[in-house]
């Protein structure tokens, strides 16, 4: 059961989580237009106990971020970047104790005026919170989203990255980042075992989180939508006799990686239609999931630009 202060947040959290996003067919969270007249004056927190400043720390955790719906964006760029796709900022906290230049200033009045409530920290405050290991001063709240298989809208030759029971954060906001260089008409993530909102996938996807498509969804049911729409899935596997290189990669298509440890699971490995491998001339029999991701991906934008 939550608690009376999570409760309370999720209240002052409570913004719709589906409106359409301006980069994509995809729901996403549009931020409303707020003239800055009508802002309240920012409030003040200094102590370390504020119910506030204890509920962003809970917020570096899954649990109480899906409780309340919504998760955090610390830096500059990243929230830049969420505001330039429109994504709601329900609150935005900031310490000109910890800015480096003029621009902190100028995304405080921008968020402002794309409606979040402003909250200002002292230094001491603001370090309590942020989980940079150099701040900026500046860290916003949003709320989470969720979309679907069906909602993804394809371009006339699908390609799509799928990547299954991803662990670790920084490796999930990388293929973020691939996926969006590449120009996946999507990532979907199975079987997921970290979640999408965790602070460090969003912060090394460089906020990439807000122009990437992602839909998260079962093997089972990934699967069955790509062949109910006519997308080849190719699974990467060092057991694969086929190279990638020599494997055509230009029609419809969707990429399936596997997690760090393991790989990908018996059932992709029986579903997919072809297996491919990197080859490796060293000791090491495979190479970082991010890394093959990577790879994989620009053999298949390679080929894809050559007809």
């Amino acid at each position: 059961m939550m608690t009376i202060l999570s409760s309370l947040l999720v209240a002052a959290f409570d913004t719709p989580s589906k409106l359409s996003c301006c980069h994509s067919s995809l729901p996403c969270t549009r931020h409303p237009s707020v003239r800055l007249s009508e802002q309240l004056e920012p409030e003040l927190i200094s102590s370390l106990q504020n119910p506030r400043i204890k509920q962003l720390v809970k917020l570096r955790d899954r649990k109480p971020r899906d409780e309340a719906g919504v998760f955090i964006i610390e830096g500059d760029r990243h929230i830049r970047r969420a505001l330039e796709k429109r994504i709601t900022l329900s609150e935005l906290y900031y310490s000109p104790e910890w800015f480096v230049g003029e621009e902190e200033r100028a995304l405080v009045d921008e968020a402002a005026g794309a409606g979040a409530r402003l909250f200002e920290l002292t230094k001491t405050a603001f370090a309590k919170v942020a989980y940079r290991e150099r701040p900026d001063g500046l860290l916003a709240v949003a709320p989470q989203w969720q979309n679907r298989l069906d909602d993804l809208k394809l371009s006339a030759t699908p390609f799509l990255l799928v990547v299954e029971a991803i662990e670790k954060p920084g490796n999930l906001g990388t293929i973020l980042r691939s996926a969006d260089a590449a120009g996946v008409d999507a990532l979907i993530v199975c079987d997921p075992v970290t979640d999408l909102f965790n602070p460090n996938v969003v912060r090394s996807s460089t906020g990439v989180l807000f122009s990437v498509p992602v839909v998260i969804a079962s093997s089972f049911e990934v699967c069955a939508w790509l062949r109910s729409r006519g997308i080849h899935s190719t699974a990467t596997t060092p057991a694969a006799t086929a190279l990638y290189t020599d494997t055509d990669l230009r029609g419809p298509l969707a990429i399936v990686m596997g997690s760090e440890h393991d790989g990908l699971s018996d059932f992709w490995l029986a579903q997919a239609d072809a297996q491919v491998r990197i080859p490796m001339a060293g000791q090491a029999d495979s190479l970082n999931v991010a890394m093959a991701t990577i790879i994989t991906l620009f053999e298949a934008v390679r080929q894809r630009a050559t007809g």
